[in-house]
């Protein structure tokens, strides 16, 4: 098999340079060239009939490449690349390749899940062979891009490609939502928000592919709050608080309690988000929403929804990971920002 560390094997490239007219007939034409009402472009294979037109524009020599007995053009490299990470995944598909590009696109919402290892070993073989994902567990919506495999050289060493596509096979998975509907319940005091940021949590779920089938408002109190939990419709059940949950104890946990729910995790390091909690109600999961959550910027809201919603709820070292890039966007109207004014 191909070792990046085999003398010669790494550093071989295609032929590549400036050669007279007469001798780059069949070869890949390294940069565009425009001639008298129409344009060569990069990598078009030269004939006859072209290099006549360039002699016409009295140019001498053109600037080409040309592949080595095993080397793999840059489109056929890409794609046999993307076949191999894709790997027969459900949800995902392939565009054509272009210019030594293939996009892995999703079909569907989603979470994408990348086997980082099998990303990294492929980019190790070889620099002109490379593969660019978005990062784990990226919420993606249809047609979004989950992937991008590029070959940077006009072609590739057959061997240090098939030793790429084997690192690679298979890295890549879309985790489709699993639940259809979700209920929102509202709780209330004298003055509160009311139900403000109902829009955001609504396109939050309807991101998923999934429908917010009803907004329930209940006094903020346990007994009101159990009793809105027990007749929630929503195969998840999302819980916006008029004011902030702050001990694991409060009025949305125990009211969870109550209905006969119950509470599996109380803070999560993502800022803004940090107050949210989980729960179970039966098989139904519950997500408990800070205040922020009304706003509809970036938030530890939609990270925690979306992996309940594909089936991937975190473990302690999951939860625990997140604080590496869970420091988010700041929300100016915010009432304590992470920052003292100045004075």
């Amino acid at each position: 098999g191909y070792r990046p560390d085999d003398q010669g094997a790494k550093a071989r490239r295609m032929k590549f340079g400036p050669v007279p007219l007469a001798e780059a007939e069949g070869g890949l034409l390294a940069h565009s060239v425009r001639l008298p009402g129409e344009r060569l472009r990069k990598g078009h294979v030269l004939e006859a009939e072209d290099l006549a037109k360039l002699a016409a524009q009295n140019l001498s020599h053109v600037c080409v490449a040309r592949p080595e007995p095993g080397d793999l053009l840059e489109n056929d490299a890409a794609l046999v690349l993307a076949r191999a990470v894709h790997g027969g995944a459900e949800g995902l598909s392939l565009t054509a390749p272009f210019t030594g590009r293939v996009n892995i696109i999703a079909d569907g919402p989603g979470l994408i899940l990348v086997d980082a290892a099998k990303i990294t070993a492929a980019n190790m073989v070889d620099p002109m062979i490379t593969i660019a994902t978005v990062a784990q567990c990226h919420q993606i919506h249809p047609g979004g891009m989950a992937a991008t495999i590029k070959i940077i050289s006009y072609g590739v060493v057959g061997a240090a490609l098939e030793a790429a596509a084997e690192a690679g096979r298979g890295a890549l998975r879309l985790a489709a939502p699993r639940f259809a509907t979700a209920s929102l319940i509202v709780t209330d005091v004298s003055g509160g928000p009311g139900l403000k940021g109902q829009d955001a949590i609504k396109a939050r779920v309807q991101g998923l592919g999934m429908d917010l089938i009803e907004t329930l408002t209940t006094p903020h109190e346990e007994v009101a709050l159990a009793e809105a939990i027990m007749v929630a419709k929503g195969d998840m059940v999302l819980i916006l608080t008029a004011s902030a949950t702050s001990d694991i104890g409060d009025t949305a946990p125990e009211a969870l309690r109550r209905a006969g729910g119950v509470v599996t995790r109380f803070g999560i390091p993502v800022d803004p988000g940090n107050l949210l909690f989980l729960g179970r109600h039966g098989a139904r999961p519950v997500i408990g929403l800070p205040g922020s959550a009304r706003s509809p910027v970036l938030h530890g809201a939609d990270w925690i929804l979306a992996r309940i919603a594909c089936g991937e709820t975190p473990d302690d070292l999951g939860f625990a990971a997140m604080g590496v890039g869970g420091l988010l966007k700041e929300i100016p109207t915010r009432p304590q920002p992470r920052q003292r004014p100045k004075s």
